[in-house]
């Protein structure tokens, strides 16, 4: 499978410009029409120098001759011309405003959504390896840096700078000697802008990556809150959270800083440059000094006096621009973050066998059909065209697996191991020995380093992660229940499970007494992770919902270990039920839940060092029967 490029690293040129092409695709005949309103009203700003131009040029030839007819006609034309203009640009202005409204909200709707949807793409490792607390600085602070760019920092600086354009054209119409000393004072500004601006855009991107760190460890210790206070951890908590906290605050400190002191310096500027403009006009005006300029206008008065207005439009836009820009760095740095979670490497899938539903025939064979028949087979489509169909029957088999999360930290030896169809196998070991990690491979959230895994004697690499998924079913230690009903959370195994077929599979799991107890039964609302249940009662609805996805093999990791002795003597006999006639891998420290497993593997540092049956393993007097008589106990 072809890499993404990671467009969103690199310089900010190209950032904005990948941000840029985006926001066109999203809005292609919106947003040109919102430029061409933007650019317009740049362009109108600079009219009421001409119009002042042409007034004043007026009253100085009447002046001059004495002739006043004409004068007040003249400037009513103009005055008419101007209003026309203005009221274009107000026109204009709503539309801008109105469309800018739109494709804000619009394309920071779809920038999350596209984040959102990749991050489904990930892989686990993603997540087992990022703070979850910078994951959700993507999409709260690095989302509002951009949408304050979009919204106001990028228009301004467009606005600001076809206005700096315009006015200079502008200038340059009117005196070619005035231009030149407005444009030695851009060169100061621009010298002043690069070594201050400079400064607070590098700390500005320190500051987004501090924020997202700073954010990780708050959602860590509001998840450990407990455990801080039951280990009076207060005091270090407070030292650790200070010491991210002052960072975040230097580095934010330092970017507001300079960007602080740019605006008055350039403000200052403006000022000065205002006063040698006038002095300057004010010497050719003494010295009679002819103009240089593209018009052919004579100097005069007519030209000094707009030529001073422009003056301090064009420094004031000028620092509009230096001002905008730290916005825009900023929220640069929140965009090239969100393009970094963008262009991560989804999870890798070469799979091409696929779960489809079948219907077996008088002979065994099978065909494959739409409706939902409980009976699942393999499609597994070969070179020469031809597609095979094998019965999904649920026998995993692993040959000489190694397997590693890090390089050269090997993590599981040699596992070899086979479950036939309707067996139990179950994993005990010390915490660390690879209980786990058999069950994570078995689903594929990693891939091994060496040796097989044949699910019904196909290698689980040729399956499609979606169907191999699908066709297991996994109750974990760690219970997540999302915001919605009980029969919402429940029917989260299987979307297409009727009323009926939930409320069936809760029986199963000994759920549904406790769930007719509550205020409004199954359509009680749950939020908070099911914070109002009891962690034995989010437990069953766990079982419930792995028992109405009805697979042909479970996965019960430490799936009881939540549950107190008398209720899961209750919820054993449902967990009996839906085990029968499955293939099912137990991972429990309680041994008093394995001892009716076909198998039980006893691992200790990634290595199977005992195999048997409850019985077998009692008389072999190793490992498991020191664990089983207390000799030696679980971590």
């Amino acid at each position: 499978m072809p890499s993404k490029k990671p467009e969103g690293k690199g310089s900010r040129k190209a950032v904005l410009g990948r941000l840029i092409r985006m926001l066109f695709s999203f809005y292609p005949a919106m947003l040109p029409v919102a430029l061409v309103c933007i650019l317009f009203n740049a362009v109108v700003s600079s009219v009421p120098s001409l119009f002042m131009q042409n007034v004043l040029a007026l009253v100085e030839q009447s002046w001059q001759t004495g002739d006043w007819s004409a004068v007040g006609g003249q400037i009513l034309g103009y005055a008419g011309t101007l209003a026309c203009f203005y009221g274009a640009s107000l026109l204009a202005g709503f539309a801008y405003s109105q469309l800018m409204a739109v494709i804000t909200q619009g394309s920071l709707a779809k920038m999350r959504e596209k984040m959102f949807n990749g991050m489904q793409d990930l892989p686990i490792k993603y997540f087992d390896t990022h703070n979850h607390g910078d994951v959700m600085s993507y999409y709260t602070n690095d989302i509002d840096t951009l949408r304050q760019m979009i919204s106001q920092s990028l228009p301004q600086l467009l606005i600001s700078g076809v206005t700096v354009l315009t006015v200079l054209g502008v200038m340059l119409y009117f005196s070619l000697w005035l231009t030149l000393v407005v444009v030695a004072g851009v060169v100061c500004i621009t010298f002043v802008v690069k070594r201050i601006g400079g400064g607070s855009a590098r700390y500005f991107i320190r500051q987004q990556q501090a924020i997202g760190r700073t954010e990780g460890f708050v959602e860590e210790m509001m998840n450990g809150q407990k455990v801080i206070k039951v280990f009076c951890h207060e005091g270090e908590a407070e030292k650790e959270f200070d010491a991210i906290n002052d960072a975040l605050f230097a580095d934010a400190e330092k970017a507001n800083r300079y960007a602080n002191m740019l605006m008055p310096i350039l403000n200052n500027i403006g000022n000065v440059l205002y006063v040698v403009v006038a002095l300057v006009g004010g010497s050719l005006l003494l010295s009679g000094a002819t103009n240089v300029s593209f018009s052919g206008l004579a100097f005069g008065i007519s030209i000094v006096v707009p030529f001073l207005n422009m003056t301090k439009q064009f420094s004031g836009n000028i620092s509009q621009v230096s001002a905008q820009l730290n916005s825009v760095i900023m929220g640069l740095a929140g965009t090239q973050r969100i393009f970094d979670l963008i262009d991560q490497e989804p999870e890798a899938d070469e799979g091409y066998v696929t779960l489809v539903n079948a219907k077996e025939g008088e002979d065994g064979s099978l065909t494959e059909c739409r409706e939902r028949t409980n009976v699942w087979a393999w499609r597994h489509p070969h070179s020469d065209g031809t597609v095979t169909y094998t019965r999904l029957a649920g026998d995993v088999r692993l040959y000489d697996v190694d397997f590693a999360y890090e390089a050269g930290k090997t993590v599981l030896h040699n596992i070899t191991l086979y479950a036939k169809p309707g067996q139990k196998v179950a994993f005990v070991g010390s915490t660390g020995a690879g209980k786990t990690t058999i069950t994570n491979l078995l689903n594929r959230f990693y891939d091994i380093a060496d040796g097989k895994i044949r699910y019904d004697g196909i290698n689980i690499n040729k399956i499609k992660k979606a169907d191999l998924r699908r066709s297991l079913g996994m109750v974990l230690q760690d219970t997540n229940l999302f915001t919605g009903t009980v029969m919402d959370n429940i029917r989260y195994g299987r979307l297409d499970a009727t009323d009926e077929e939930c409320i069936a599979a809760a029986q199963l799991a000994g759920a549904h007494d406790f769930i007719t107890r509550l205020p409004q039964g199954y359509d009680t609302p749950l939020s908070g992770n099911g914070a109002s249940l009891s962690q034995g009662q989010r437990q069953l609805l766990s079982i419930a919902r792995a028992a109405v996805a009805d697979p042909p093999v479970m996965i019960l990791d430490e799936a009881t270990s939540s549950i107190d002795t008398r209720t899961e003597a209750i919820v054993q006999q449902g967990m009996d039920a839906l085990m029968t006639g499955r293939t099912v891998f137990v991972i429990a420290h309680r041994l008093s839940t394995v001892q009716n497993s076909d198998a039980i593997m006893v691992l200790e540092h990634g290595r199977i060092i005992e195999r048997g049956t409850h019985q077998d393993l009692l008389a072999l007097k190793g490992t498991y029967y020191q664990l089983y008589t207390g000799a030696l106990e679980l971590d």
